[in-house]
């Protein structure tokens, strides 16, 4: 491996022509100078200097040597500019994994303020479970989860692994969904218990939105009857608007599906809360560049708290 501080030592000998006076411009003796110089020919494999009379010039070797050290210390240059930039968090990039449902609203709002305000390159991976997003953090596949669940996140319940840590956003409620033509379609008020005899809607079991609704229909005494289930809301959406069951919908993803032929009411009884938190490596919150994406998403999540201006 040829020493980068040797390859300025030959720069600049280059440019000043002697020994005597290369020491002088690197701030060490002649003799240190050609010992660097003869520590940088082994390196290389092959003399650095000749002798032209009196004084030395570069062999052709070294000619060819310089011609790759320019382009070094240019890409050096960058670098170095680069990570300033990156030590005041105003460059690099960072990996945002996150559930599908928080990208047009918690995610993309982040990218735009993180390459605007802070030349920050943001990528956002969706991530369809909380193991999974633990696991990328932990194996540095990704640097800031969002992520969804039944408890607050960065309260007692939440993340037991000391290696991680999280910290809640938001409280994202959820709404019953039914069918233009349901029974209850016309009623003022809606409760969960209404629905115990109805076909539901649900997602794959073990997901977080399946346990989201499990628990709330459980709070009030019965276990919902799932007969189609699916990942996606578009796809639940579409089979509530056939009439193929009633489900819940959070109010994060509703403004999707205002045109949609399906009804939406507040439950009377108890309404399901999917919380949304972040979710880090232990003691990775100051980096320059995670710092200004946890404050980006929370600028997101703030705006869709009820009574803000983008609510």
């Amino acid at each position: 491996m040829i020493d980068v501080r040797r390859l300025e030592i030959l720069r600049e000998l280059d440019r000043c022509g002697t020994v005597a006076a290369t020491a002088q411009a690197v701030h060490l003796t002649p003799s240190a100078v050609s010992q660097q110089l003869a520590a940088l020919a082994r390196e290389a494999g092959t003399p650095m200097l000749e002798r032209d009379g009196r004084r030395v010039r570069l062999t052709e070797a070294a000619r060819i040597l310089l011609s790759h050290a320019h382009a070094i210390f240019t890409r050096l240059e960058h670098a170095e500019a680069d990570l300033a930039a990156f030590r005041r968090g105003t460059g690099g990039s960072v990996r945002v994994g996150t559930f599908n449902s928080a990208i047009e609203r918690l995610g993309v709002p982040a990218v735009d303020v993180l390459a605007r305000d802070h030349g920050i390159r943001a990528e956002l991976q969706d991530v369809d479970s909380d193991l999974v997003a633990d696991s990328l953090l932990l194996a540095r596949g990704i640097d800031v989860a969002i992520m969804e669940g039944e408890q607050r996140l960065g309260q007692p319940g939440g993340v037991t692994d000391p290696r991680l840590q999280d910290d809640h956003l938001v409280d994202d409620p959820m709404d019953l969904l039914l069918p233009m033509g349901h029974r209850l379609a016309d009623r003022s008020q809606v409760r969960l218990a209404d629905l115990a005899d109805d076909d539901w809607i649900l997602a794959r079991p073990g997901s977080s939105y399946s346990r989201i609704a499990a628990t709330a229909c459980a709070d009030v005494g019965f276990t919902p009857r799932g007969r189609h289930h699916t990942t996606e809301f578009v796809g639940l959406v579409a089979l509530v608007a056939a009439g193929q069951g009633v489900a819940l919908l959070p109010r994060l993803v509703q403004h999707v599906f205002r045109h949609e032929p399906v009804v939406r009411k507040q439950p009377a009884d108890r309404i399901p809360v999917r919380r949304i938190g972040l979710r880090i490596r232990a003691g990775t919150g100051q980096q320059p560049h995670i710092g200004p994406t946890i404050a980006a998403i929370r600028s997101a999540a703030d705006a869709l708290r009820p009574g803000s201006t983008a609510d």
